[in-house]
């Protein structure tokens, strides 16, 4: 501990990085009743905290290292760090990068005069490539978080936050993906005010250093989803763990939803747009606010990055209020006669309708994708469904059904009595990597006997693509099936079950 202290006091990282200020959030402060500040590392010159690892290890390394270049694999923000920190010590720098990734980023890292090399479908694969040219180069690869140097350059994060905040200071909120800025944050806020609680914030389906405390050690996550792709990490490096486990008071984890609505938080008090990964302490804090009815603490939240693709923030918008619990998704089956509309507005009140989806189905009832407006959060969600429910209505909360809230929700109507004359429907939500061929290599592992019945597709500017999928597979080939599905690779999950797909598409 004392020799990564004096790594990161000694760390050579404001000869391109700045000292970022740390501000009030006056508007999250009201609401959660406490006292937030947010740490804007999204103001650096790559918009990210990641450049001052990469300028400390590059800047570390040797004369004769240094005349060998580095290398990196990276779809974002190191990746952009790396580069700029390469160009400013004249050191070569080869990036990279998976086919997927957005060519903003492309456009970006070689804007700093970099090499990038396209390879692989994934972080893991363009990783492999990196080491092979590390092997046949012999350059240095510069890792993105399991190397003490870029744990020291992410310390000096905390450097700032305890020299900008001299007063009373409760907990540190630090977003996790492989550990490098929550080791360094941590090392240093606990070498100087142990007193001062340091929670990790992951994202719920990528929590790989809550797995990894749980085990006593690393594991590998057997998925990880990709919506805040900036810490959409299957493992948590070996270094970072070391320093964690012993520095880290906790870990709280938050959803998708929670992080847009975050993102909106942000942008109320600051008027800057974070990414998903950047708003994710932000989305942690106020969970564990929640959770804890934390009153009158000084709390600090450290935002990221910015590093966004504009055509996200359409998804985004969508989700946020969700995750504010401003709106609630619900299905509710009303009798299909005229005025039944107008008497289940009524039964709501001065509540705002903020959707209405309705197809005729049968002459009896009809069901109903509704969103309702909300006041009070989730207490009133609650009172909105006991409500109907008592009011003789059949009511289904899809608030929390990702299924739902990203396909249902735009295809209410589409039932088709044809696809039910055939073999059963089975409803499968995949990822598809957004690059050319992704859809033809899953249509080309597809048996003849199968048939397509559904298929549903919205692009989220994200490096992967959200499909539903209806497929009819003969009884008999059920294990030819999911033999494809192995082959295919892509990431996948049943929803033949789900509630919203009964009630509207089946």
């Amino acid at each position: 501990m004392h020799d990564l202290i004096r790594r990161i006091l000694c760390a050579r990282v404001y000869d391109v990085a700045v000292e970022t200020p740390l501000d009030h959030a006056p508007l999250l402060s009201r609401r959660l009743d406490n006292h937030v500040h947010i740490k804007r590392e999204d103001l650096q010159p790559v918009f990210s905290f990641k450049l001052r690892g990469a300028y400390n290890k590059i800047a570390a390394l040797s004369p004769s290292e240094r005349a060998r270049g580095v290398v990196a694999a990276s779809a974002g923000n190191h990746a952009q760090g790396v580069a700029l920190a390469a160009s400013r010590l004249d050191v070569r720098a080869t990036i990279v990068m998976p086919t997927t990734t957005p060519s903003i980023k492309v456009a970006a890292v070689r804007s700093f005069g970099a090499e990038v090399i396209l390879s692989g479908d994934s972080f893991d694969e363009a990783r492999g490539e990196a080491a092979r040219l590390c092997d046949q180069r012999g350059a240095v690869f510069v890792h993105p978080y399991d190397d003490l140097d870029v744990i020291a350059g992410q310390g000096t994060v905390a450097m700032e936050i305890l020299r900008q905040l001299r007063g009373p200071l409760d907990a540190v909120f630090v977003p996790v993906g492989g550990g490098g800025l929550i080791a360094g944050v941590a090392a240093y806020i606990k070498y100087v005010r142990p007193d001062v609680r340091i929670v990790g914030v992951e994202p719920e389906d990528a929590a790989c250093l809550a797995a990894a405390l749980r085990r006593g050690a690393p594991v590998t996550l057997p998925t990880v989803g990709l919506f805040a792709d900036g810490v959409a990490v299957a493992r948590i490096g070996d270094q970072p763990f070391r320093i964690a486990k012993d520095t880290v008071d906790e870990v709280v984890t938050a959803t998708t939803d929670q992080i847009c609505a975050a993102i909106k938080d942000i942008f109320d008090d600051t008027r800057s747009i974070a990414e998903p990964a950047g708003a994710l302490a932000v989305a942690g804090m106020k969970r564990w606010v929640e959770d804890r009815g934390a009153r009158g603490a000084t709390l600090v939240a450290i935002d990221s990055g910015a590093n966004v693709n504009f055509d996200r923030l359409r998804h985004i918008s969508e989700r946020a209020e969700l995750g504010e619990e401003r709106e609630a998704v619900l299905a509710v089956t009303i009798p299909e006669r005229p005025g039944s509309f107008r008497t289940f507005c009524e039964a709501l009140g001065r509540r705002s309708i903020t959707e209405f989806n309705y197809r005729y189905a049968d002459a009896a009832e009809a069901h109903v994708f509704v969103g309702v407006g909300l006041r009070q959060g989730r207490a009133e969600r609650l009172a909105v469904t006991e409500l109907l429910t008592a009011l003789g209505y059949a009511v289904t909360d899809l608030s929390g059904d990702e299924l739902a809230k990203l396909h249902i929700r735009h295809m209410v109507g589409g039932r088709s009595p044809a696809a039910r004359d055939m073999a059963p429907e089975l409803v499968y939500r995949f990822e598809f990597p957004e690059r050319p061929g992704a859809l033809l290599k899953f249509l080309a592992r597809l048996s003849a006997n199968w048939n397509i019945s559904m298929f549903h597709y919205r692009n989220h500017g994200a490096a992967f693509g959200r499909v539903l999928v209806g497929m009819q597979v003969p009884e008999g080939e059920r294990a030819a099936w999911f033999e494809a599905l192995d082959d295919i690779g892509y990431p996948w999950s049943e929803e033949t079950d789900n509630p919203a797909y009964r009630l509207f598409l089946r």
